[in-house]
């Protein structure tokens, strides 16, 4: 790993542990993050879209196994479906636990997202927890494809910029996501 690479790691978990937001690359798109067990630190991410709280957020994990922490009883089969995808894919699951409640579904589930990004995996290992991500931009708006498109509003509102991956110019697109059913089938709900 490079210093810069690793200069990003130590500056963002220090944001996180202080319960503030970051604007960082991932596995998909230009995500906003801050510490899903947060609260407040949930709350300032909502506050910087203009989203309404009740739109749910969704969470990074480095493993299949930090499921287990979140999620009351997720159903074995997923660990299957998680491996045989090549695509990012953000799964909602059922009774969700151990997050920040204002980060929870009314419903009680929570979309997680297994990274496969080495910036990302680092970063959430390092910081023994999981992250928020959301699209850098406010609701309403498009999906930033790359660093350059997103807004001035957001990049002014979060604590830390990742300097890793600005100037990468492949555009990016957001995971596909599926629900679990209670039953263990699943819903596309955007391939």
């Amino acid at each position: 790993m490079d210093r810069a690479f690793e200069n990003d790691i130590e500056n963002c978990i220090t944001v996180l542990e202080a319960g503030g937001t970051i604007l960082y690359p991932t596995d998909t798109i230009w995500g906003i993050g801050c510490d899903a067990t947060n609260a407040d630190a949930v709350s300032k991410v909502y506050q910087l879209k203009n989203r309404p709280d009740e739109k749910s957020l969704i969470i990074l994990l480095a493993d299949e196994r930090d499921i287990l922490t979140y999620v009351t009883q997720p159903n074995p089969e997923i660990f299957d479906y998680i491996k045989g995808i090549q695509k990012p894919t953000t799964v909602i699951y059922e009774g969700a636990i151990g997050l920040a409640e204002n980060l929870i579904s009314a419903d009680g589930s929570i979309a997680i997202r297994i990274v496969k990004d080495l910036f990302c995996k680092h970063l959430i290992k390092r910081f023994r927890k999981p992250i928020v991500s959301t699209s850098a931009n406010i609701s309403g708006y498009p999906s930033p494809l790359v660093y350059n498109d997103i807004d001035i509003k957001i990049k002014k509102g979060v604590d830390y910029i990742v300097q890793h991956r600005q100037e990468d110019m492949a555009p990016s697109n957001p995971s596909a996501i599926v629900k679990l059913n209670k039953d263990g089938s699943f819903t596309v709900i955007r391939p």
